[in-house]
């Protein structure tokens, strides 16, 4: 059998590599564009494949960079959770997209990187996504007395439901 020399630009990143190994049907989607990687995996199993990248000596995804969610509207599901994760020891990248509908729950990976805690806190605020078995799962930008809805989905109104609620007694104000 001939070997085949595949230029490193060309070959499949090591992190999807080691998830199609381990979890075959999790692969749901890889896209690649500009350099970067991206793999849609299904929601019930985001937490375990991030506890496997995390760990596993291939990988190494010992800090997760970013966790935020998009609004798809109309699409359904509605969002996506998405996580950028870089090995620092073996310097690569990867993003994690799980597509989760609106009222439904994603696990957290707060317990994976305690990074997630606040970003998982700033999506449940913004977007009212909710993670389950969050250690502490409330509001962090908005007041706790906030009932206008989620100011990052798409159908939000600019100016929110209650316009004026928030201003400024004449009295107050400085000419």
């Amino acid at each position: 059998m001939a070997e085949t020399n595949i230029p490193a630009a060309l070959a499949e990143p090591v992190a999807v590599r080691r998830l199609r190994e381990q979890f075959p049907a999790a692969v749901l989607e890889v896209v690649e564009f500009r350099g970067e990687t991206t793999v849609r995996v299904p929601k019930e199993q985001l937490k375990a494949i991030c506890f496997f990248l995390k760990d596993d000596p291939a990988t190494q995804f010992n800090l997760m960079v970013d966790l935020t969610a998009v609004d798809l509207l109309p699409r359904q599901p509605r969002f996506d959770v998405v996580i950028l994760l870089h090995s620092i020891p073996l310097n690569h990248y990867v993003r994690l997209k799980a597509a989760v509908d609106e009222g439904e729950p994603i696990d957290s990976v707060a317990e994976v990187w305690a990074a997630a805690n606040w970003a998982e806190r700033e999506c449940y605020d913004m977007f009212g996504i909710v993670f389950s078995g969050h250690p502490d799962l409330r509001r962090i930008l908005l007041p706790d007395y906030w009932d206008e809805g989620y100011p990052l989905r798409k159908d939000y109104p600019i100016r929110g439901y209650q316009q004026n609620k928030w201003d400024y007694a004449p009295e107050r104000t400085t000419q």
